[in-house]
């Protein structure tokens, strides 16, 4: 059974930073797409971030590229969105999530593309 356990969340001032941390266990990340999303209240849950399979390639929204990294350590099985410059708008409950098969990176954009889903970690910027 894979396990998502995401951390790092807080309040944070606006134009601060943040680093959450998302720890899997069950399963190694390695091969598996990973994301990140988030909820905002009254809103949807949206794509953030995605890292390859292959860990080579990444992706972001519009509104966080230039201020936000995804990345991995696989020794730690862990994943990471570091999130700098930040801004209320930022304010939600964030979600990791990697896929149940390997080796693809279709729609890594669609939250029906990942199997497995953190319990969430909110973030909140105040201005």
């Amino acid at each position: 059974q894979v396990q998502l356990l995401e951390s790092g969340g807080g309040l944070v001032q606006a134009g601060g930073s943040l680093r959450l941390s998302c720890a899997a266990s069950g399963r190694p990340f390695t091969y598996y797409g990973t994301g990140w999303f988030r909820q905002a209240p009254g809103k949807e849950r949206e794509f953030v971030s995605a890292m390859s399979w292959s860990a080579e390639l990444t992706y972001y929204t519009d509104s966080v590229k230039g201020r936000f990294t995804i990345s991995g350590d696989n020794a730690k099985n862990t994943v990471y969105l570091q999130m700098n410059s930040l801004k209320p708008e930022d304010t939600a409950v964030y979600y990791c999530a990697t896929r149940g098969t390997r080796y693809s990176d279709k729609d890594y954009y669609a939250e029906r593309s990942y199997a497995y889903w953190g319990q969430g970690t909110q973030v909140t910027v105040s201005s």
